[in-house]
């Protein structure tokens, strides 16, 4: 079973991106090459803020359409709390 990704890039321009991907470190490479997705090929340099898992490409998809939907306060509380459980 493949796993899947929900990540959000902080981009060099101070706005957030959000994708999906199985391979969140090739995905970040790419991206940062200028690569990844037209949105980002501008913004660089690109740090991965936010990640959580999904088990399906599925969920992945509707969970990127929840945060995609989000008030950018929202996203940075969701980058917040990630930060905070892992200090």
């Amino acid at each position: 079973m493949t796993q899947w990704f929900v990540y959000v890039l902080r981009c060099g321009d101070g706005t957030l991106y959000t994708g999906i991907t199985t391979e969140l470190e090739r995905r970040l490479r790419e991206h940062n090459d200028g690569v990844g997705a037209r949105y980002t090929g501008s913004r660089r340099p690109l740090a991965l803020a936010y990640f959580e898992l999904a088990i399906s490409r599925s969920s992945a998809a509707k969970r990127e359409a929840q945060i995609k939907k989000m008030s950018r306060p929202r996203k940075l509380e969701l980058i917040a709390s990630l930060k905070a459980s892992r200090d």
